[in-house]
């Protein structure tokens, strides 16, 4: 496979070993400062680039007929533009929030106690995510994910950074160095606290993830998810 990636910082070289470990090829990467780009040769592109590029990556590719796989977060406000103009085109697109197989299982484990946690009232939910310094957005998208698969699944209607309302649940965000990723969701009440912890040990798991949807997509049309991929639906 000839893959494209959009964006060359620590996940795109990461992505790239593991392409190159599973016999695929790296045909470009593409930064911010890349005027030329050829998109004939690319059977999928892979984006991890910085949120304000995002959409745009997403954008080229779908109108050039190439299949995209995108685990940028913090550009979701044009997320429904992107799914509106690969369903134009006929296109094919996934976006993840966090593209590790590990992650993927967690969301499941999530929801599932979400739907089992809905009518104990006296307990409530809180969650922390840690990420490294450099990781811009806050809280992460995994975070918001995992908030999400809650609320669909509770009472709860919506989150917040920090303190929350009765009706918010609470994520703290902490940024300390070289962590890749640990996300906890916590159940409270006076007399116990159940909780459930996904603790990246490093970013492989990410960029194989990416890796194996970029691989799944291709042939395909339509907009996915990681449970498409998982077969988790």
């Amino acid at each position: 496979m000839n893959i494209a990636l959009f964006g060359y910082g620590k996940m795109g070289k990461m992505i790239e070993q593991i392409a190159l470990k599973r016999g695929h090829t790296i045909v470009a990467k593409i930064d911010i400062d890349t005027t030329e780009i050829n998109f004939s040769e690319m059977d999928v592109a892979i984006d991890f680039s910085m949120p304000s590029s995002a959409y745009g990556n997403i954008t080229k590719c779908l109108e050039n007929n190439v299949p995209i796989i995108s685990g940028t977060t913090g550009w979701l406000d044009n997320y429904d533009k992107a799914v509106a103009l690969c369903e134009s085109k006929k296109g094919a697109f996934i976006y993840a929030s966090n593209f590790s197989l590990g992650v993927n299982i967690f969301f499941e484990l999530n929801e599932y106690l979400a739907k089992m946690m809905k009518n104990l009232k006296q307990y409530s939910v809180a969650m922390e995510e840690i990420h490294h310094t450099q990781k811009l957005d806050a809280p992460s998208g995994t975070a918001i994910t995992l908030a999400e698969g809650v609320i669909n699944n509770s009472n709860y209607s919506d989150w917040k950074l920090d303190n929350g309302e009765t009706n918010e649940i609470p994520i703290v965000a902490k940024r300390i160095p070289e962590v890749p990723g640990t996300h906890t969701v916590d159940y409270s009440s006076i007399v116990d606290s159940i909780e459930i912890k996904h603790t990246a040990h490093n970013r492989e798991g990410f960029a194989l993830g990416a890796v194996t949807a970029a691989e799944w997509i291709v042939g395909k049309t339509g907009v996915f998810s990681m449970k498409n991929v998982l077969n988790l639906s």
